[in-house]
C-alpha cells in the first residue's frame, strides 16, 4: 500500500481509502465491521464519513454510519491507528431538512453543534480531517457544469468560517479541515484568507473523479499540486458503473443502481458509450475494468487518496488490491484516446 502525505501536515494516508456512506442503509453494522477489518489488515488507515451518512440520506438512517465506526473504534481499540475523516453538511433545505432544518451555515455556531455531534456517535475525542461537504454558497457542484451568477447570494465570510475552525481545532476537536465539492475560485479563496490572517488551510479536497469525470483536471489539478491541498476522490467508479455490470440494461440485485435507479449521473447515453469502451479496453488488456479504473485514479499527481466504496467483500479485496496495479503506457493512450473522443460525459 501508498501512503501519501495530507496537504502540508505530517500525516500519511492510503492510496486507498474507506469509503463508508452505504453502512447503516445498503450494509448491516456486522458487514461493515467486516468491511473495516479487512481494509485495516490490507493496510487502508484513512477512513471517510460524514454526519449526512447514510446514503440515501434521510432523517431516519442520518448519523447510523458515524455510530457504525464509533462502535467498531470502541471494539478494536484502534483509533490511534486510524486517520478519520468526516463532513459537516451544507444547506439543503429541500432535502435534508432532518439536519438543522437544512439550514446550515458555516460560522462558529453550526460548525461547533455538528463536529460536537459527531465526535459522539464517532465515539472519539477527535477528527483528524474536517470537511466542509459542499459550499454554503449558490454555485456549480453535484453535477452542474454551468454558473449563473443570478443574484448576490449571502454566505458566511471565509475569515469567520476559518476563525470557527481555528477554535475547533484549539480545542482539539479536529486536527485539519478540507474542502469538498468545490470549485477552483472556492478553494483559493480559503487558502488566500488562511495565508492572510494566519489560520488553518485546507488540506484536501474531495470531488467526484473517474474515467468519466475529469473536470478536476481544469483549474482544480494545478491548485492542488502547488498548493499542496490534493484530491481526494469520490465516485472513482461512478456508482459502480465503470466495473461495466449495468451495461446492455442489466440490474444486479441489490446494486445502488438497481435499488435507486434514479441516481443517473453517470448512466447518460454519452456515460454509456464511454463505459462501454473503457471496459473493453480494461478486457483487451486482460485487466478487471473496475480495477483498472481505479489504478488509474492512482497513478494521478494531484491524487492523495482514491475512495472506494463496496457494498461486498468480493468488491473490497478487488478494489483494495487495486493499490498494486500499475498501468501499462498502451493502456494509459487507450484511457486517452477515449478521453478525447468522449470527454467528461459524466460531470
Amino acid at each position: 500500500m501508498d501512503y501519501r502525505q495530507l496537504g502540508h501536515t505530517e500525516v500519511r494516508v492510503s492510496v486507498v481509502g474507506l469509503g463508508t456512506m452505504t453502512w447503516g442503509e445498503q450494509n448491516d453494522e456486522a458487514e461493515a465491521f467486516a468491511q473495516m477489518d479487512y481494509a485495516v489488515e490490507h493496510g487502508v488507515n484513512f477512513f471517510d464519513t460524514a454526519e449526512l451518512y447514510a446514503i440515501p440520506p434521510c432523517a431516519e438512517t442520518c448519523g447510523r454510519t458515524e455510530e457504525i465506526i464509533g462502535k467498531w473504534l470502541r471494539a478494536r481499540g484502534k483509533r490511534d491507528a486510524i486517520i478519520l475523516a468526516s463532513k459537516i453538511a451544507g444547506p439543503g433545505p429541500d432535502w435534508i431538512p432532518h439536519i438543522r432544518d437544512g439550514r446550515t451555515v458555516f460560522d462558529a455556531k453550526n460548525l461547533t453543534a455538528a463536529v460536537d455531534a459527531s465526535l459522539r456517535r464517532l465515539q472519539s475525542d477527535y477528527i483528524d480531517l474536517y470537511q466542509l461537504h459542499w459550499p454554503e454558497r449558490d454555485t456549480n457542484f453535484f453535477g452542474r457544469l454551468g454558473y449563473d451568477a443570478g443574484e448576490p447570494d449571502a454566505f458566511t465570510p471565509v475569515r469567520e468560517t476559518l476563525e470557527a475552525l481555528q477554535s475547533l481545532v484549539d480545542a482539539g476537536k479536529i486536527r485539519h479541515f478540507g474542502l469538498s465539492n468545490e470549485t477552483p475560485w472556492g478553494v483559493m479563496s480559503f487558502l488566500k484568507v488562511a495565508e492572510q490572517h494566519d489560520l488553518p488551510r485546507p488540506v484536501s479536497v474531495q470531488n467526484p473523479y473517474s474515467l468519466l469525470n475529469r473536470t478536476f483536471e481544469v483549474g482544480l489539478a494545478e491548485i492542488a499540486l502547488r498548493e499542496h491541498c490534493g484530491l481526494l476522490a469520490y465516485s472513482p467508479l461512478g456508482f459502480g458503473v465503470l466495473s461495466g455490470k449495468y451495461l446492455d440494461g442489466q440490474q444486479p440485485e441489490g446494486a445502488r443502481l438497481t435499488r435507486w435507479p434514479d441516481y443517473a449521473r453517470y448512466s447518460s447515453d454519452e456515460g454509456v458509450a464511454a463505459t462501454r469502451e473503457y471496459v473493453q479496453l480494461a478486457r483487451t488488456h486482460d485487466l478487471d475494468p473496475a480495477q483498472m479504473a481505479l489504478a488509474w485514479c492512482h497513478s494521478r499527481p494531484f491524487l492523495t487518496s482514491t475512495l472506494i466504496g463496496a457494498t461486498s467483500m468480493e468488491q473490497l479485496a478487488s478494489n483494495i488490491a487495486s493499490a498494486d496495479l500499475v498501468l501499462p503506457p498502451e493502456v494509459i493512450e487507450g484511457i486517452e484516446d477515449i478521453h478525447r473522443r468522449i470527454p467528461n460525459p459524466s460531470p
